[in-house]
């Protein structure tokens, strides 16, 4: 009997004198897996970070619409998608929505107003990974209805413009009634070698290549190294959202120069 008691007595001291040892260990152990874990997150966070700019930089990014120039296709705080290989890898379309930069005298000077730090840095982190677009008041959004040696005119005697002689039944227009002009000015014009002719789809609330030709000659069109991307769809508000035609068959058969 005393060897056993002694025994039991031996193995309770044995296991006293482990456990805060095991604690320990149990201890480290879940501070080194806590750590791998914030690791591991971190890693995660930083390549999302790094792969959203890679992709704002060189692939799409966001914009939103500051006028209701392109009503109803587009509503004013509208967001959108641009794709920036267009035109540089993508060649342009007729009837593509184009965002450009101001080819000069296109926009008013704007006055910023003054924005918390805090506010500035979040827009500015939301824009390095393509989820806000600050500089959308320096960029202009409209529709290509003339490519370059294009030969345009507004109106038709039954008010459509035509281009390359083909007149456009365009569904995507809003004008103010049924028997409007699909321009409020006339025009007859050539597109040079290297720009566009480009129109709002809100014709008569739109400071687009028509208004300029009629308002500032000589500014009326844009380069198409302005180009920033062509829109892809509408992504705010989740009711609104919509791929943007191109209505290739509006624009059928104005390649063929009929000039």
């Amino acid at each position: 009997m005393t060897d056993i008691s002694g025994s039991a007595h031996d193995s309770d001291d044995t296991s006293a004198d482990e456990s805060p040892a095991d604690k320990s260990n149990d201890k480290n152990s879940t501070g080194k897996g806590i750590r791998l874990f914030l690791r591991d997150v971190l890693f995660i966070l930083l390549a999302a970070i790094l792969i959203s700019f890679l992709i704002k930089t060189f692939l799409i990014r966001s914009f939103y619409i500051p006028s209701g120039s392109m009503l109803e296709t587009l509503h004013e705080n509208d967001r959108i998608i641009v794709n920036q290989l267009t035109p540089e890898l993508m060649p342009l379309s007729h009837g593509d929505v184009v965002v450009f930069k101001d080819p000069g005298g296109w926009l008013d000077p704007v006055i910023e107003p003054e924005t918390p730090p805090i506010a500035k840095a979040i827009d500015t982190l939301l824009s390095v990974v393509g989820l806000s677009a600050p500089d959308s008041n320096d960029h202009l959004i409209k529709r290509v209805i003339g490519m370059p040696g294009d030969h345009v005119i507004c109106c038709n005697d039954f008010g459509q413009i035509t281009v390359n002689g083909i007149p456009l039944e365009e569904p995507y227009t809003n004008l103010p009634d049924d028997g409007s002009n699909a321009s409020p000015t006339d025009f007859d014009v050539t597109v040079p070698d290297g720009y566009l002719w480009v129109m709002g789809d809100n014709r008569y609330d739109s400071a687009d290549s028509a208004y300029h030709h009629a308002n500032d000659p000589g500014h009326e069109f844009v380069p198409i190294d302005n180009v920033v991307g062509r829109a892809l769809l509408v992504s705010w508000p989740v009711d609104r959202w919509a791929w943007l035609d191109n209505y290739p068959v509006v624009f059928d058969g104005v390649e063929n120069k009929d000039n």
